[in-house]
């Protein structure tokens, strides 16, 4: 079991995580706090693993509070406000979720807790989280790499495609997952897929660009990279069975 607390000013955000969190056979809800002082003493006591977290709060805001616990707890922050999405990311949380905040979306980010906190046998440790980045414009595809902007004036970090395990969509960011980090960048799915090249890469969901050379075993309509599953979604399913079946046929 996991354990979560919950940290909001508003009774209502707290109250329907905690609805959430008791619907979560590998969650167990240990308590809600307006306070993040007193949620800090509960992940220095080791009352919890998982932490919900707003950002605008009362003594301290959700970001102080991410400095403050280090790498104490995991953290999933939940707010209205989608321009500290960036910041979050920084710091390396969980995800990040925009109230309101439907129960979907809630289960899609306490499964990446839960492949953090709780990872299979024999899974491979957990990629971190490298600096958030920015991609330039594309300017032509190289056949065998890319740059992406760094967090600083200038800086620029070349990315491999042939490194490149898959890559995931949220909302404007995207993560690049390679075999040993994982490297957000400030760009949408979209523009990345007009990016990459055309093998290997190929988008199997609205979420999710694959590197096929990468793909370990595909069973139904999910596929695996590594230790992570990938679903294929529906509009691109044909496409992907038929990719599958000319890769079979050289």
């Amino acid at each position: 079991m996991i354990r979560c607390i919950c940290v909001d000013d508003e009774a209502y955000a707290s109250n329907l995580l905690k609805a959430y969190i008791q619907k979560i056979p590998f969650l167990e809800f240990v308590g809600s706090t307006t306070s993040p002082i007193e949620a800090l003493g509960w992940v220095s006591d080791g009352r919890c693993e998982l932490v919900f977290l707003d950002i605008q709060m009362p003594e301290l805001t959700g970001l102080q509070f991410l400095k403050l616990a280090g790498n104490k707890c995991k953290v999933i922050l939940t707010t209205a406000y989608p321009e500290y999405a960036l910041e979050g990311y920084e710091h390396d949380v969980v995800d990040y979720l925009l109230k309101p905040i439907a129960f979907d979306r809630f289960l899609k980010a306490v499964q990446k807790a839960q492949a953090l906190l709780q990872p299979a046998p024999g899974a491979s440790a957990p990629a971190t989280a490298s600096p958030v980045v920015s991609a330039p414009p594309a300017t032509g595809v190289n056949p065998e790499y890319m740059f992406v902007k760094g967090e600083s004036k200038n800086k620029f970090l070349r990315i491999n495609y042939s490194d490149v395990l898959f890559i995931e969509g949220l909302k404007n960011y995207v993560s690049l997952y390679l075999p040993q980090q994982r490297v957000v960048t400030y760009q949408t799915l979209r523009d990345l897929e007009e990016q990459l090249p055309k093998p290997p890469f190929y988008r199997v969901h609205k979420s999710y660009i694959i590197s096929i050379d990468k793909v370990s075993m595909v069973d139904g309509n999910t596929l695996y990279i590594q230790d992570k599953s990938i679903p294929i979604g529906e509009t691109y399913r044909d496409g992907f069975f038929k990719l599958i079946r000319e890769k079979d046929q050289l």
